[in-house]
């Protein structure tokens, strides 16, 4: 299983728990399954095209990842959104 960790407000979506185990060939597919798992984040990883969004940064094994981006079961996926202020 890879491990998907959340930050910011996205854990708290995820119910508060910050690491989630999950299976998936992509970090996408990782994704769709998180969102299936925590309907509270639909929509705020996976827009409504079905891609990543553009604010969300994604790190596999501390490298930026992509949504096409293979991962194994031993990688450590850190998604945090992007901060804005005004």
């Amino acid at each position: 299983m890879t491990t998907v960790r959340l930050r910011g407000p996205l854990k708290g979506l995820a119910g508060g728990q910050g690491e989630h185990e999950l299976e998936g060939a992509t970090v996408l597919e990782l994704f769709r399954t998180l969102e299936d798992d925590h309907p509270a984040l639909s929509g705020w990883i996976i827009d409504e095209r079905g891609h990543v969004r553009r604010h969300i940064n994604v790190f596999v094994n501390g490298e930026r990842g992509k949504e096409q981006t293979a991962v194994a079961p031993d990688d450590r996926i850190e998604v945090v959104p992007a901060i804005t202020g005004g």
